[in-house]
């Protein structure tokens, strides 16, 4: 495993992340079109130590002619164990086993591990909760692509080996996250897990160059619906800039059909000609969409039901256009 230490200083959208030069475990990786890098796990000196998103698969920076598709867009003061001090195409499973665990005990968070419960209330992503079995990290780095692998056994009967590879497919503009699960427990493993794509595309604020298309007529209602942005016409667009310190958000964008086919979204920024589509190989499950003014989060769940020793295999591809 090679990891390459920058130090780091952040400027975003008019505002400045100032972090500490500390180095964090990172890598780059290439295939000639596409330059990106990537934070590594580490309990100790990561970017990412919150217990939210999966470890693997930070992304500060992602460029292909020209164009940035990706960086720090939180201007909160930074904070490894903050639940969102997280950048790039990041995801996150749902909490498993919770409402079963008692206070003091401990549910599952895959990607990150053991963690305790601390009282009665249900799931929150902004609880810092204590991380108690980290699990093992493995990460292998190549020229063109990143292998993560988390091992897990807990005495409470869950147990998993999770891997993730980052990669950039030779001699095309794509990024392909390739996932398996596999159960090595004695509990079944059933949640959903969803990519926060968190875009930054030019470094463009949240607005009308801002547009979400999508194969389907879509549907939304939530904050802001309606009024700062819109779903219609096959597509999210916004009415007018999200100011800083605001955000609009949609638990249940409509419109898909629980098909493969209609994991298929594309993000574009309309001044600069750049954009990304989205696809993936399993259905949806949930369509969730959240922006705030530094960055714009289609939001794609899918259902993992992983009996013991079974495992599970998806990909996600993200392919970029530059006009």
């Amino acid at each position: 495993m090679k990891h390459l230490f920058l130090p780091l200083l952040i400027m975003v959208m008019g505002w400045v992340g100032l972090i500490a030069p500390v180095d964090f475990p990172s890598a780059k990786i290439s295939n000639g079109l596409i330059e990106a890098e990537l934070y590594l796990p580490d309990a100790a000196r990561g970017y990412y130590q919150g217990t939210r998103f999966d470890w693997s698969g930070v992304m500060p920076r992602l460029e292909y002619k020209g164009h940035s598709y990706f960086g720090i867009w939180n201007p909160a003061p930074y904070d490894p164990k903050l639940h969102d001090a997280i950048a790039g195409p990041v995801e996150e499973f749902v909490a498993v086993g919770m409402n079963e665990a008692a206070v003091g005990g401990e549910f599952l968070k895959i990607g990150v591990g053991m963690l305790i419960k601390p009282d009665a209330k249900p799931y929150s992503f902004m609880t810092p909760y204590t991380l108690k079995n980290g699990g093992k990290w493995t990460v292998k780095t190549l020229k063109d692509k990143v292998e993560f692998t988390h091992e897990l056994t807990d005495a409470g009967g869950y147990g998993y080996v999770y891997r993730k590879t980052v990669k950039l497919t030779k001699g095309k503009a794509e990024l392909v996250l390739e996932h398996s699960l596999k159960n090595t427990g004695q509990k079944p493993i059933e949640t959903q897990t969803y990519n926060h794509n968190f875009f930054m595309i030019d470094n463009e604020p949240t607005g009308p160059n801002i547009q979400t298309l999508f194969p389907y007529e879509v549907s939304a209602e939530g904050k802001g619906f309606g009024t700062v942005v819109k779903a219609e016409n096959r597509m999210i667009a916004f009415a007018k800039e999200v100011p800083p310190g605001e955000n609009v958000f949609s638990a249940g964008v409509k419109g898909f059909d629980a098909t493969p086919e209609d994991y298929d979204i594309l993000i574009q920024n309309l001044k600069t000609g750049a954009g990304v589509q989205i696809r993936g190989d399993k259905p949806l499950e949930k369509l969730v969409y959240w922006a705030c003014h530094t960055t714009s989060c289609p939001e794609p769940y899918i259902k993992l039901s992983v009996k013991p020793q079974e495992e599970v295999k998806w990909k996600i591809n993200y392919l970029f256009i530059a006009r």
